[in-house]
């Protein structure tokens, strides 16, 4: 190399250097990375102001996600979600895929992404496994509401829960022990084993089942029917085949007790074992006729995809930014505060039996 190349080289390397420090000094030489993204995101939520008297914005193009499609309770809370959207004059539509995996939801967020939804709605199938490509929506400026079933916090912007998880929990437990007289072995059939909901009414099961008025009770299993009906038609026959003392079965899940239901009603164990948990009425319409079930509970789904509907298009319209304490109207739904964590609480379950299951159509 000559002596004119050499410093050639010198000059050249210099000058990138020079360039590549005051790059550091104001943005970082290596360039923002996604999680730099994500993080300036929510430090911009979090210093955002509400403005509850910004006008709805229209022409937005809003997302469901549900934990799975072609699941009853999730096409009807979905459906009246997306004509709520149209009400507000924006868009709506469901996307999902027919098995209740988180893997699965994960492609679907970042397919929303990439058509840069104005908002996602989603029930999350794992609290954990779908918080990386929902920070990627926030870090897009997409907002993101969990309904049904929460993410982690920081994966979303609000969580619209059903009812109280410590409410609906425990009164699993105190409906089916009036039903068994507080004596006898119960099961609980739930939906996948990281549903989010599923686990915190579990929990509070549980721990209604230490108090003293519930000693001659056990809570002999916990079964999964990952939310597929032939699973669970078939966990509900393994579960009264291994414990022949079974006298009682919960399932907090729309497609377990409707499975639980069908099983019992054409088996010996009708009038025998206790099924209770959360269902639909049309679902469960033939069941409690026919004498198999007594009561079960549920919120109206169609409320629930209403209300997401207007939290997600209040959020991008800047009436709330998910922060404890907001206040925002849901139309004819009513006024509705923001929780700890940015949970909004849908209202208490309804319990139906025969004498009001009629009056319902969902």
């Amino acid at each position: 190399m000559s002596a004119y190349s050499r410093t050639r080289r010198r000059a050249t390397l210099t000058a990138t250097a020079a360039a590549c420090a005051l790059a550091v000094t104001l943005a970082g030489c290596s360039g923002t990375t996604k999680n730099d993204a994500a993080n300036e995101t929510k430090e911009k939520a979090a210093n955002a102001t509400a403005d509850p008297d910004a006008p709805l914005k229209k022409n937005l193009k809003i997302a469901f996600l549900p934990k799975q499609i072609n699941n009853p309770y999730f096409t009807i809370l979905d459906g009246s979600g997306i004509d709520t959207v149209k009400e507000l004059g924006s868009t709506g539509k469901e996307v999902g895929s027919s098995d209740a995996k988180a893997s699965s939801q994960v492609s679907y967020i970042n397919t929303l992404v990439q058509q840069r939804q104005d908002a996602i709605l989603i029930a999350a199938n794992d609290p954990n496994s779908v918080c990386g490509s929902l920070k990627q929506a926030l870090a897009q400026d997409i907002k993101v509401v969990t309904y049904d079933s929460d993410t982690a916090p920081e994966c979303r912007d609000a969580f619209i829960n059903q009812a109280g998880s410590e409410e609906i929990g425990r009164s699993q437990i105190q409906n089916i022990a009036k039903q068994l007289g507080h004596k006898g072995e119960i099961a609980v059939l739930s939906a996948t084993q990281n549903a989010t909901n599923q686990n915190t009414w579990i929990e509070f099961m549980k721990d209604e089942l230490k108090k003293p008025e519930y000693k001659e009770m056990k809570l002999v299993k916990v079964a999964y029917g990952d939310d597929d009906d032939q699973k669970s038609f078939q966990e509900t026959q393994g579960l009264l085949k291994a414990y022949p003392n079974l006298k009682g079965i919960i399932s907090p899940t729309t497609v377990g007790i409707a499975a639980a239901s069908r099983y019992v009603s054409g088996s010996s164990y009708k009038g025998k074992v206790v099924i209770n948990g959360l269902g639909t009425p049309n679902q469960m319409r033939a069941y409690v006729k026919d004498g198999t079930v007594e009561q079960f509970a549920l919120w109206d789904p169609k409320k629930l995809g209403r209300l997401g509907a207007y939290v997600a298009a209040a959020l991008v319209s800047g009436q709330i930014t998910g922060a404890e304490g907001e206040k925002f109207t849901a139309g004819d739904l009513g006024e509705y505060t923001i929780g700890k964590d940015g949970e909004i609480i849908l209202g208490p379950p309804t319990v139906f039996d025969k004498n009001n299951i009629d009056d319902f159509d969902f």
